[in-house]
């Protein structure tokens, strides 16, 4: 009998993990659960965490990204996928997502019920990437759209309305370009080699052959042509360009070959462009002038000197009045007001709650020696000494908050498309009002960026050679909704803009947080509270497509580091479905987003809370629901 202290999910958990070891013919593989982004290894796999409540959704994506793993683990070669792997980045996304596509198909045509389940992981990944609401091939990444497409025409399956949209939206182009490859499909789908080169006929029709690089199965006599031709930028004495240079070794790490190219032809032009610069300066540069090259910049974060960002060119910060129309402010406002409507009562309740709980927790002080007010009984002894001495009185005067300001920094990324955005503005409306209403000043922050898959920096970074590990490889979106000073009255419409279509997209949150922190940091104000509203780790696909996997994680980490260690702000956190308090000293995390009216009123609650033992319980409540 399962003791009431036991996780209800734990079964599920257990199930799953054995069926996934089966699925992929594996009984020594690990398998997990984690609140991190899923993944897998040669040896694990990591699977989304399952709540206690378990609910439907939760399920679902659990089985279906075991399901994708298992297959990937039983159906994919890492070797034979290596050797045939595309140079160029476009090429290679395209390659990647064709190859997930057939080990999905493959595991659906012997396990139809896989096809379901992955069906289900689809749909969520689709919607949080915001699919559903992408209206032009611009928007639509086509190297997704190519593996969809791939799925579905092996599949014969109809895909998720979200992933079908972004398929639909490329599917004439790449039948135009690749039709009578694609006939070809059901033939290779069994044998990954031969899909490896129906994958690189493909990628060529759709115009990335420059991409390809070197054909892997090029004749002996080419490849011991090139072998001789790099011979003298080889590291190794004993490499002889015999034919064995194609072995093992070279499909084991095809890449590292490609990076050390790329490294030593860009350490070319660099010199070479430093020899120029140098006859520049000896010839044209006169005495006392400044060097023609500007001196290297400042650590891009104060929290890690050696976090990087390709460039920051395309980055900005914007007022949410300047990303819509006047008239469309007031549409999206009134829209959010329709959602407001029917809680208008709860969240009448919930302010005046917050209002009395913040006034109850005010410091008094008093007014001495005054002509009237209340009598002074402390100082009626005078009054018995020298009965000539005139009565004192006292008045209690109140100190209110003047000296604090709160800033609220809401995750405006599109896994908070529908409720959660919703709820998260209705929350920062009601925390502005009341708190305004108690003389504490509030602003109200959004972040996201202005693309998906990198934007402006990431063409910017295939034009200029593909840098390897670039750093932060996305155009930063930074949204003022209400600023410190700004009033409540005149900025209520800004809220209005997170239910743009369109508007959310990736977030990445180190960034966010610092700008944040600076803007808090420059305040006049004695006290500053800054709240962070979640649902997720960092994620940016194009940034962690081309550095290490924990690259945002970590800087994030770093950069709350800094803000707890310097204390010149009091930093709060509030997870939505998403435990933050493996990051955030002072966190809450909740399962449902309608609680986060109540979690966002006792955290701020609490920090006003003059009982440091009081408020160190309150902030202990770790999760709610």
């Amino acid at each position: 009998m399962r003791k009431p202290s036991d996780n209800p999910a734990d079964p599920f958990k257990k199930a799953l993990a054995e069926a996934t070891k089966v699925l992929a013919d594996d009984a020594e593989l690990t398998v997990s659960y984690s609140v991190d982004p899923a993944g897998q290894t040669n040896d694990s796999i990591r699977l989304p965490q399952v709540s206690r409540r378990m609910t439907r959704d939760e399920v679902l994506l659990a089985r279906g990204t075991a399901d994708a793993y298992a297959l990937r683990h039983k159906y994919h070669d890492a070797a034979t996928n290596n050797r045939y792997a595309p140079q160029g980045q476009m090429a290679r996304d395209i390659y990647d997502a064709m190859e997930t596509a057939r080990v999905e198909a493959v595991g659906a045509r012997t396990m139809p019920g896989t096809a379901g389940n992955i069906d289900a992981r689809i749909a969520t990944e689709a919607q949080r990437r915001g699919y559903d609401s992408v209206r032009s091939t611009e928007e639509a990444p086509l190297a997704v759209a190519a593996g969809y497409l791939v799925r579905h025409l092996a599949t014969g399956r109809d895909l998720p309305p979200a992933a079908a949209n972004v398929m639909d939206l490329w599917r004439g182009f790449i039948e135009n370009q690749a039709g009578g490859t694609l006939d070809n499909l059901g033939d290779t789908l069994s044998d990954q080699r031969a899909f490896a080169k129906f994958a690189r006929q493909v990628i060529s029709d759709l115009g990335y052959g420059d991409q390809l690089g070197d054909d892997p199965d090029a004749p002996d006599e080419d490849q011991e042509d090139e072998a001789e031709e790099g011979a003298d930028e080889e590291q190794d004495p004993d490499s002889t360009g015999e034919d064995d240079s194609d072995g093992d070794e070279a499909d084991a790490s095809p890449e590292q070959s490609q990076e050390q190219q790329q490294d030593s032809s860009q350490a070319e032009v660099s010199m070479d462009d430093q020899a120029d610069d140098d006859l520049g300066e000896e010839t044209e540069m006169p005495e006392g002038e400044a060097p023609m090259e500007p001196p290297q910049p400042g650590p891009v974060s104060d929290a890690d000197p050696d976090y990087r960002v390709f460039t920051t060119a395309y980055d900005e910060e914007i007022g949410a009045a300047d990303l819509a129309e006047p008239a469309e402010l007031e549409r999206l406002r009134a829209y959010l007001d329709q959602q407001l409507d029917p809680l208008k009562g709860a969240v009448a309740r919930l302010a005046n709650k917050l209002q009395r709980r913040l006034q109850a927790k005010q410091s008094r002080t008093w007014e001495f020696d005054l002509e009237e007010g209340i009598l002074d009984a402390g100082r009626l002894a005078r009054i018995v000494a020298s009965p000539t001495t005139p009565l004192s009185f006292k008045v209690e005067k109140d100190m209110e908050f003047r000296d604090t300001v709160v800033t609220l920094l809401l995750d405006n990324s599109g896994s908070m498309r529908g409720r959660p955005i919703s709820i998260a503005a209705i929350c920062a409306d009601v925390m502005a009002r009341t708190l305004e209403r108690c003389n504490v000043k509030v602003e109200i922050l959004g972040f996201t960026t202005k693309a998906w898959k990198g934007g402006q920096s990431r063409e910017a970074w295939l034009k200029e050679g593909r840098e390897p590990a670039p750093g932060r490889l996305n155009d930063l979106r930074h949204i003022v909704y209400k600023s410190a000073d700004a009033p409540w009255r005149r900025t209520r419409p800004n809220l209005g803009l997170m239910m743009k279509e369109g508007l959310l997209k990736e977030n990445i949150d180190g960034e966010a947080l610092e700008w944040a922190h600076r803007r808090l940091a420059g305040r006049p104000e004695q006290r500053k509270v800054l709240m962070v509203i979640s649902d997720g780790a960092p994620v940016d696909d194009s940034t962690l497509s081309v550095n290490p996997a924990n690259y945002l994680e970590k800087h994030l980490r770093d950069v709350i580091a800094m803000i707890e260690k310097r204390k010149a702000v009091e930093l709060a956190a509030i997870g939505i479905g998403h435990d933050v308090t493996r990051y955030y000293d002072r966190a809450v995390t909740i399962t449902d987003v309608e609680q986060l009216a109540g979690a966002m009123t006792e955290q701020l609650a609490s920090l006003f809370d003059s009982d440091p033992r009081k408020r160190a319980r309150v902030l202990g409540m770790r999760r709610v629901g």
